[in-house]
């Protein structure tokens, strides 16, 4: 994995929590924005920036053609139907915490904004999902990006491997790294492991939610049928080596690789005769084989 840069707003953002609680949380998407920019990586990352700028986890909120439909209805039909439990009656209620049934994966540095942003974030998908331009090019602002893969999930056992490190960049190996806000490289186990992807495109149901979710259930289905059957090939391997995608990490409902990454084969044959008076309506018994060579289900969520 190649070294990343990062601006000192990113660094900010990554304080330790009982630091960052005394900085001062985004007020805006705008600001958010700016807080996890990552233009700076692309100056020594041209090519990984260019693959990762197309993919839906650039715009996490936006996604595939039902991902801000979903959040949208996620909004309206389930947070603000539920008003008596959830206590939001229309947008303006809505909390950092109520939205983090969406944000959790696909927004996760929500959790440095204040409730506004998470307003601001609900309006938008509701306005998006109808066809307003403009919000869906707010939605577009903010994402899933080098910071939240390389610091904030970088590491999973914590007891084995301590906390994140806000000034190091994680990647496959140690080192320095030159910039003046994050010094050097430090090595993740977890990077290169199915469970990296696994927090996000996870088991099923969001148990830690007060309200929990059934939304992402791949890591689920890949070490529940796929490992036991013999799989052994990573997320990585399928989403980002195969087919020169890297950064990119196209999925099935990705357009540009559908047709290649997904495909059913039919082959039939069928037979019409026609009846004698007196005979019996023909019936057809027909058995239908399909395999898939996904390591998981699909579709998900």
């Amino acid at each position: 994995m190649k070294m990343l840069r990062f601006g000192l707003a990113a660094a900010i953002a990554l304080l330790p929590p009982a630091a960052f609680a005394a900085e001062k949380k985004a007020n805006s998407i705008d600001e958010l924005a700016k807080m996890y920019d990552v233009t700076s990586c692309k100056g020594c990352h041209a090519e990984i920036f260019a693959e990762w700028e197309k993919s839906f986890h650039a715009t996490s909120l936006i996604g595939s053609p039902r991902t801000m439909a979903t959040i949208a209805s996620t909004i309206k039909d389930g947070l603000l139907k539920e008003y008596t439990h959830s206590g939001a009656k229309e947008v303006n209620d809505l909390t950092v915490e109520h939205m983090m049934i969406c944000a959790k994966c696909h927004l996760p540095q929500l959790k440095n904004a204040t409730d506004a942003v998470a307003r601001e974030i609900a309006q938008a998908a509701i306005d998006g999902a109808a066809g307003d331009e403009n919000a869906r090019s707010q939605l577009a602002k903010v994402g899933i990006n080098c910071l939240i893969c390389h610091n904030q999930k970088a590491l999973i056992h914590r007891w084995t491997d301590g906390e994140i490190d806000p000034t190091a960049v994680y990647g496959s190996k140690d080192g320095d790294h030159p910039d003046g806000t994050f010094t050097k490289i430090k090595k993740s186990e977890t990077l290169p492991e199915s469970i990296m992807c696994g927090q996000c495109h996870g088991l099923g149901p969001n148990f830690d939610l007060a309200e929990p979710t059934q939304c992402a259930t791949l890591y689920g289905s890949y070490l529940h049928a796929y490992v036991p059957s013999g799989g052994s090939e990573t997320c990585q391997d399928c989403h980002m080596k195969k087919d020169g995608h890297g950064h990119f990490m196209p999925g099935y409902r990705d357009p540009s690789v559908a047709k290649s990454a997904v495909t059913v084969e039919v082959d039939a044959r069928g037979y019409y005769f026609l009846p004698k008076a007196g005979d019996s309506v023909p019936t057809a018994v027909v058995t239908v084989k399909m395999t898939s060579n996904a390591g998981h289900r699909i579709p998900d969520g």
